[in-house]
């Protein structure tokens, strides 16, 4: 499919019933484009007759052309207006049902799925990428509607007027729309791709310069600090000055060309006076040429510059397409009752999109209802891997993985997540009250259990401190939480959410010493009699779960409970021989 010929087509099914305000905004604007040249043909007519007639200048009803010209321009305005109208409420509905789409289309996406994109990337080719598609609604399409029936009104006049000047004056046109032509042709779809993808890397890298601008001060760096900022601006640099170098001589001649139309009439125009017949009319015929080329020259200009945004809106179109087509992932739309809570990895094989290692290879072992097994390992071994694929933020490339004898491919997302509940280090929370991110997993939970989710989540002092309590919106008035305070109000949403599965991704990550032996304690009621997957590098953590699960390079190296793998004196006795020295560690005086 050629996706040039068919991005209206593409655009129409963003419309809904507001299709048909298309059709009728061309045709306004075409109404609108001919009713524009009228004037110039009355004109024309009247410079003519006043040349003719100059004996009999008062003898001539000026009033007349005048009330045309104006009866032509107001209506002219008038159904350019109704165009705009009809191709903005086309172009909003599209914009909107773009957004409304993108939007629908991110929650049915898996929860891995967020692991390899930003949010901040998400959206701006959404909105923006809605945006962009407005304006080429809204403002272009009608004005090459109009443009066309202008330029076929414009071309076919100069010919009735005197078809050698009209001759004389399309030499000139048909050189600049020949370049014009050209230049186009070089901003091709790759162009653009690798414009856009330029641009996106260059703002993405200034956040994260303007981000670190605290500890570049603090230690006293520079921009150079920030290599790919660096690096990001100079190939933009590079970038746009290739393509400056590569159209300045061309848009230089074709400037000059244009100009210039007026001037390729001169010499024919002294050449016909010698043999003309009525000098007056030929003089009011030059007058013509010389009031309609410049608004020629502007159509053509206009024109031209259809194809690149078109090729914009296009491009717009095909970033968010390609992003809400890709890692599409089934789920059932209804699914067999869970009948116990137990979880079961069969030789799973997993690696991440695009990657050829294996992130888990051929792991097996079960977690029976009421368990809690913990995941440790080095950085990077696989422990978070093996923890989201629980919950199947991605599918396996091999083997299964299984919820109470069923696998989980096989269980619909509504009910895969009403039985999972999670606490991450890295903690999101709405820009909403507090009691609404702790109610978020269980909206009918009365306050009873709301204040019982929060003492067990240490999440108490944090409330009673605020002005508003409960009720204090998060990102408002400069209210904002630190790591540690979101992970307590996180835990204590999972506590509330009460999910006979629950996944642990070092839920004490950013809290204190002090508060976490408090916090310990929530976890454990947490995940009293409830079928627990937890990750954790504060090996003090894990010290009296019923198994310990040790992940090396994505496979399970030892387990066993704490004792059984401290006389195994293998890779955790390590591990915990070096955590033991890393908290008695203190500085000598």
């Amino acid at each position: 499919m050629n996706k040039k010929q068919n991005i209206l087509k593409r655009l129409m099914k963003y419309m809904g019933k507001r299709k048909v305000f298309i059709p009728i905004s061309l045709a306004f604007s075409g109404i609108s484009s001919i009713l524009s040249a009228i004037p110039y043909l009355l004109i024309w007519i009247f410079l003519r007759k006043i040349l003719e007639q100059q004996a009999n200048f008062k003898s001539l009803n000026i009033s007349i052309y005048a009330i045309w010209i104006g009866i032509s321009a107001i209506l002219a305005v008038v159904m350019y207006f109704l165009a705009t109208v009809c191709s903005h409420l086309a172009a909003i509905r599209v914009e909107v049902g773009m957004q409304k789409k993108g939007m629908e289309r991110l929650i049915d996406k898996p929860l891995g799925f967020f692991n390899n994109i930003e949010s901040g990337k998400l959206r701006k080719i959404i909105n923006e990428g809605a945006s962009t598609t407005h304006i080429f609604l809204a403002h272009q399409l009608p004005d090459l509607s109009g443009s066309t029936f202008s330029l076929v009104f414009i071309v076919i006049s100069m010919f009735i007027v005197d078809w050698r000047m009209g001759l004389a004056s399309m030499i000139p046109l048909i050189i600049g729309m020949v370049i014009m032509m050209s230049m186009m042709g070089e901003m091709s779809d790759e162009y653009l791709k690798e414009r856009t993808k330029a641009m996106d890397d260059l703002s993405n890298e200034a956040i994260e310069y303007v981000r670190g601008i605290p500890v570049l001060k603090t230690f006293g760096g520079s921009v150079f600090s920030f290599e790919k900022f660096h690096d990001n601006i100079i190939r933009y640099k590079d970038f746009a000055i290739k393509y400056v170098n590569l159209w300045k001589n061309k848009n230089s001649f074709l400037i000059i060309i244009l100009q210039s139309a007026t001037i390729f009439l001169a010499p024919l125009v002294i050449f016909l006076l010698t043999k003309a017949d009525s000098i007056s009319l030929l003089i009011s015929n030059y007058i013509f040429y010389l009031i309609v080329l410049p608004n020629f020259i502007m159509i053509i200009t206009r024109s031209a510059m259809f194809k690149s945004y078109s090729q914009v809106a296009e491009l717009a179109i095909d970033r968010m397409e390609d992003i809400l087509n890709s890692y599409e992932m089934k789920y059932p739309e209804k699914s067999e009752p869970i009948k116990n809570y137990d979880l079961e990895f069969k030789d799973v094989v997993f690696s991440y999109p695009g990657t050829e290692i294996n992130a888990v290879d051929g792991i097996s072992f079960t977690v029976s209802e009421g368990e809690r097994v913990a995941l440790v390992g080095a950085s990077g071994s696989g422990k978070t891997t093996i923890a989201r694929l629980a919950a199947r933020f991605w599918d396996v490339k091999s083997g299964e993985i299984l919820i109470g004898g069923q696998n989980i491919k096989n269980i619909s997302k509504e009910d895969l997540m009403d039985n999972i509940a999670f606490v991450f280090q890295n903690t999101s929370l709405f820009s909403k009250s507090i009691k609404d991110n702790i109610i978020i997993g269980n909206k009918d939970a009365d306050m009873e259990k709301i204040e019982k989710a929060i003492d067990l989540s240490m999440s108490r002092k944090i409330i009673d401190n605020l002005e508003d309590g409960l009720d204090t919106i998060i990102g408002v008035k400069g209210t904002y939480l630190s790591g540690g305070e979101k992970q307590r109000i996180s835990l204590a949403r999972a506590i509330l959410k009460d999910a006979p599965f629950v996944i642990l991704d070092e839920a004490t990550a950013f809290v204190d010493p002090e508060s976490e032996d408090m916090m310990q304690i929530g976890l454990k009621k947490l995940s009293k009699n409830k079928t627990t997957l937890m990750i954790a590098h504060r090996l003090s953590s894990v010290k009296d779960v019923d198994k310990i699960l040790v992940i090396s390079e994505g496979k399970i190296a030892e387990q066993g409970k704490h004792d059984e793998l401290i006389k195994m004196d293998g890779i955790y006795a390590n591990m915990y021989k070096e955590y033991e020295k890393s908290i008695s560690w203190k500085l000598k005086s």
